[in-house]
């Protein structure tokens, strides 16, 4: 029951992102995301690019999916924040894993990330600029004109040829694109779609 119990409050940690929102986004003036929102999106960019990439698909959905883990117990802080605070993110990540059957895998993953060597790492660091550019890309179709200029210095972040050709067709892609004027017909009245 201890082992299960030690689980069973690491999801309820890994939960808390739901709740945690992103701090940058204040600054921006508009739009709302948690860090769960934003880890999603990450892990499904992230695996649909090492896909495409002939790269370890397992590996970069684990490091998508488990990029932000320690802000559970850190805070997202922003860039201006960073300027500021240091924040010991290996160190949560440490007592965040401590004892999970996951802890020595996700440990050694999240040190890859972090090294940024591997082609896994570059394309789940990508995953996490790109979702960025995604949800600015949104917040500037939807008039905050701010977003644009967030959208310049995320670009220069992206690290793979592949990471850079998605940003480009983001930024040349309403957000809502993919429902609206699908060819379905729904948009001109028709319920045949």
């Amino acid at each position: 029951m201890k082992d299960d119990q030690r689980i069973i409050n690491f999801f309820f940690e890994a939960g808390f992102l739901q709740n945690l929102q992103r701090t940058g986004i204040p600054y921006l003036g508009s739009g709302k995301q948690s860090v769960a929102e934003h880890s999603f999106r990450v892990t499904v960019i992230g695996y649909t690019m090492a896909a495409v990439l002939g790269a370890d698909v397992n590996k970069v959905l684990k490091m998508c999916l488990f990029h932000d883990l320690e802000e559970a117990r850190t805070g997202d802080l922003n860039y201006l924040q960073q300027k500021y605070v240091d924040s010991d993110d290996e160190k949560a990540l440490r007592h965040a894993l401590k004892d999970l059957p996951v802890e020595a895998e996700v440990s050694e993953l999240i040190e890859e990330y972090a090294q940024q060597k591997t082609l896994e790492a570059k394309i789940a660091k990508d995953a996490d600029v790109l979702e960025l550019i995604m949800f600015l890309k949104e917040q500037l179709d939807k008039g905050n004109e701010q977003a644009g200029n967030w959208l310049k210095s995320a670009v220069k972040r992206l690290k793979t040829e592949k990471g850079i050709q998605l940003a480009e067709a983001v930024l040349e892609t309403r957000y809502y694109e993919w429902w609206y004027g699908d060819g379905n017909g729904w948009e001109n009245g028709s319920k045949n779609w």
